[in-house]
């Protein structure tokens, strides 16, 4: 089975292809001009030039696969064009990549955007499967836990914006490329959608704690009111002025973000690991590139 792969070079693109290949498919892997390909070294790897944006040139790099399997952000609005594509090269199986943050209560742009384009997906007439991850982390590529590890590491002291009492759910990358490969093995999963996340819901408070248990440092968590400093980011990203975290982040991490993953156990017999597990694989990874 030849699978094509769209966001292959991305943080969890590399890690989905390559557990692909391990497991015995065939990948076509799009890739764009300024695309790093250096994390993707397997010859039997096939590339093919293109952009999600263009249904035309999307179906004819499709010509020839089995199986659409799209990590491509669906939060751009290329949702019809990777659907109009796929069908025109004949594929019928086709996985797709959204996120739980289209649960979100606050008014984010991309949540309207994803959810049209979840609902495209489930009036395409391809045999789908929706994965809806929690937050992704797992290696220096991640945005979330890579960037607070580094932080963990040169300072004691941990700024909280909020109680820390909200619930989150990270879920390690490796165990998304798994629930990937999962589906593809079970035709439970055709024309259904899956919320996956890490094995436990802990609460911020815990994540920093878990972190700085694994790395044997002794840190102090100093909360900020949320209101606070939602208030003064506002106020910096109206004026233009460039700053590291977002008004939008600090609210939705005072969101409780944990899920159930119940249905995914059930019918591809999903198994995450733990955020402790994850930490220390990650933890492990940053030793190795410090070494």
């Amino acid at each position: 089975m030849k699978v094509f792969i769209t966001g292959a070079t991305g943080f969890t693109g590399s890690r989905v292809v390559l557990l692909l290949l391990k497991n015995g498919y065939e990948v076509r892997c799009l890739y764009r001009e300024r695309s790093d390909r250096s994390l993707l070294s397997p010859p039997e790897i096939e590339w093919t030039l293109g952009d999600v944006s263009n249904a035309g040139e999307l179906s004819s790099s499709m010509q020839g696969t089995d199986v659409l399997v799209n990590i491509a952000s669906l939060g751009f609005g290329h949702a019809d064009s990777i659907i109009s594509a796929a069908k025109n090269a004949g594929i019928k199986r086709a996985v797709f990549i959204s996120s739980t943050a289209i649960f979100t209560q606050l008014n984010a742009g991309s949540k309207k955007v994803r959810l049209a384009a979840e609902a495209a997906i489930q009036s395409s007439g391809l045999d789908y499967t929706i994965l809806r991850p929690t937050m992704i982390y797992g290696s220096p590529r991640d945005r979330n836990m890579w960037r607070l590890i580094r932080f963990m590491r040169y300072s004691p002291i941990i700024p909280i914006f909020g109680d820390g009492k909200y619930l989150q759910q990270p879920i390690y990358v490796d165990d998304v490329a798994q629930a990937i490969v999962g589906c593809l093995v079970s035709e439970k999963t055709i024309r259904k959608s899956y919320n996956i996340a890490g094995a436990h819901e802990l609460t911020y408070n815990q994540v920093i704690e878990t972190i700085a248990l694994a790395m044997n440092k002794r840190i102090w968590k100093v909360h900020f009111p949320s209101a606070l400093i939602v208030g003064m980011l506002k106020f910096f990203e109206r004026i233009r002025i460039p700053f590291p975290v977002k008004a939008e982040q600090v609210l939705r991490l005072n969101e409780n973000k944990d899920i159930s993953y119940t249905e995914a156990q059930n019918d591809f017999n999903y198994q995450p690991r733990s955020f402790a597990e994850g930490i220390a694989f990650e933890l492990q990874q940053m030793r190795m590139i410090s070494a």
